[in-house]
């Protein structure tokens, strides 16, 4: 599984600030999700993490940054109910697991919520309470 990671605390114009390692997929707890990581967000937290994490010293494998991201559940834990395989979930992350800029990621289901399935549906029913809030204000 491919991921971004980094070893040491160097400025961001440094070539290894980041870095692309290979890594095995994550093994899943009876309360996990497996997610294929479809998209994520540059969190600030990201950011300092990067820059304080490993000032002094480098980490001993690479550390995968990553808090909030969306995609497909690939597979679920023994503990896990109300997700099946093909949800696809949206989270913020633990700070304590390897985190999302990785194309699987081992998640808790109980941090996850599944994205809206009927967008359509919703939007409209949005539009709707929005244009009959309007016509009360006017």
């Amino acid at each position: 599984m491919k991921a971004v990671g980094f070893l040491n605390s160097l400025p961001e114009e440094a070539p290894d600030s980041l870095m692309d390692v290979d890594l095995s997929t994550p093994e899943l707890g009876p309360n996990d999700l497996l997610v294929a990581v479809h998209a994520v967000s540059v969190n600030p937290a990201d950011a300092k993490r990067r820059v304080r994490t490993a000032v002094d010293r480098p980490h001993p494998s690479p550390f995968i940054l990553g808090y909030d991201a969306v995609g497909p559940v690939e597979s679920v834990g023994s503990g896990v109910s109300g997700f099946r395989r093909g949800d696809r979930v949206w989270y913020a992350g633990d700070a304590n697991r390897p985190g999302s800029y990785a194309e699987l990621q081992a998640v808790d289901h109980r941090i996850c919520l599944v994205r809206v399935r009927y967008w359509r549906v919703w939007r409209n029913w949005w539009m709707m309470a929005l244009s009959e809030q309007r016509k009360h204000v006017s």
